[in-house]
């Protein structure tokens, strides 16, 4: 910035300068001369910014910001909520320096699962090696023993990770809205385990060793024609020289390379493999799902691969402006009537909470939650889908307990008849 300053002055100084020399001419000989000088001056040189350096906190108190007691996230010195453009002008950075305090707030979340929920990790793959790159999932104490319920928590796509529906709120509203935890109470509350799931844990991501000049490049083992591949590149070079010419020493980013987690490479295959591996494993009679956006389209992929088991043990399924097609992703007839019978879709919408909507497609029933927001549908939805998880349950019980009160009123009648013979 200083830097920048100096420039600035620079030029309007010599700027100034010249137009004393040039006092006594004419007005023709002024003109002439102020044009040969800015003609000389790179305007567009002269407004680049330095780029500041990729560096930042790797605490919430070094980032000067804390959680009050109503979950919110404030400068602590200041009580000024979260500001993005710490700098103006430099999106990218200010885009980085998010991206950093939005990894600390994934840790914290961690902790909240861990200690305020009384949560623990379990790993994935669960016979993974020592040096293969692995994933985890969260378990309440009795996620596996519990006989009753089972609570599974299905977040959508994007950097969110376990624990939460959406990094924007947590930063910039509070932490009941940005994240599970308040599902996570409630069901251990009302009797639930409870299984947070991790879906966006798809890869471990190294940096990408330097290549040998001696290999082959990509492009020289690519089989696109030769001319289609330099427009290619030509393309991508000026792409690049446009961005990093805005800045007057552009900061370079890490190369790095994606290591693929086994059998959890995907929403999807996480979601199949968690239902493989523990759901189907656990020991709850009533198994009940939650799923936000992406994470709705990965439940009906495991319905598509896994339809009677899921059947069988699912009671219920709570959509969030689920991000599922039916048609898409070639639902059978079966599937689709199950869903009318067993799921409900709560999305944005003007119209005040649990408005019945026009359905799409013919898959689940859709109401209204209560919000335009996408990120927010899930929180204000909270009350609503534990109401329906009850009524479900409760007719259910009510079910169950009218069958067994028939087969005992068949057995005394037969029994009766049978007295009578004798």
């Amino acid at each position: 910035m200083l830097a920048h300053l100096c420039t600035t002055s620079l030029t309007l100084y010599i700027l100034w300068i010249t137009m004393a020399q040039v006092d006594g001419q004419d007005d023709k000989e002024k003109t002439t001369a102020l044009k040969d000088l800015l003609s000389r001056i790179d305007l567009d040189e002269l407004m680049k910014k330095d780029e500041p350096p990729f560096t930042f906190p790797k605490t919430l108190e070094e980032f000067e910001y804390a959680f009050n007691e109503d979950g919110q996230l404030r400068h602590i010195n200041t009580g000024e909520p979260f500001v993005f453009n710490a700098r103006e002008d430099l999106h990218r950075w200010n885009q980085k320096r998010y991206e950093a305090l939005g990894e600390i707030i994934t840790q914290y979340v961690y902790e909240l699962l861990e200690k305020k929920c009384n949560m623990t990790k379990a790993s994935l793959p669960v016979d993974a090696s020592e040096d293969e790159p692995t994933s985890f999932i969260y378990l309440s104490p009795d996620a596996l023993s519990n006989p009753s319920k089972l609570l599974v928590l299905i977040q959508g796509s994007g950097v969110v990770r376990a624990g939460q529906w959406a990094r924007r709120l947590i930063i910039n509203q509070d932490l009941d809205s940005g994240t599970q935890i308040p599902f996570i109470t409630k069901a251990i509350e009302e009797g639930y385990g409870v299984m947070v799931l991790n879906p966006n844990e798809n890869y471990l991501e190294v940096e990408k060793p330097a290549l040998s000049s001696t290999l082959p490049s990509p492009t020289e083992l690519s089989d696109e024609p030769a001319e289609k591949r330099e427009r290619k590149e030509d393309k991508e070079s000026k792409k690049k020289k446009e961005f990093y010419g805005k800045y007057r020493n552009p900061q370079k980013e890490t190369e790095t390379e994606r290591i693929p987690i086994r059998e959890n490479g995907s929403s999807e295959e996480h979601v199949l493999y968690v239902w493989d591996n523990f759901v189907s494993n656990a020991a709850a009679k009533n198994v009940f799902i939650m799923a936000h956006s992406y994470g709705g389209l990965s439940f009906v992929e495991l319905m598509n691969q896994r339809d009677m088991q899921v059947k069988n043990r699912v009671c219920a399924v709570a959509l969030t402006d689920s991000a599922h097609n039916i048609w898409l992703q070639e639902t059978s007839k079966g599937t689709q009537d199950w869903m009318q019978q067993h799921c409900c879709n709560w999305v944005s919408s003007a119209e005040p909470l649990d408005t019945p909507l026009e359905a799409v497609l013919p898959d689940c029933p859709r109401v209204s939650a209560g919000t335009e927001r996408h990120d927010l549908t899930s929180w204000t939805s909270f009350d609503s889908i534990f109401r329906f998880f009850a009524e479900v349950l409760e007719a259910k019980d009510d079910e169950e307990a009218e069958e067994t009160s028939n087969t005992v009123t068949t057995r005394s009648s037969s029994h009766k008849n049978k007295h009578q013979d004798l």
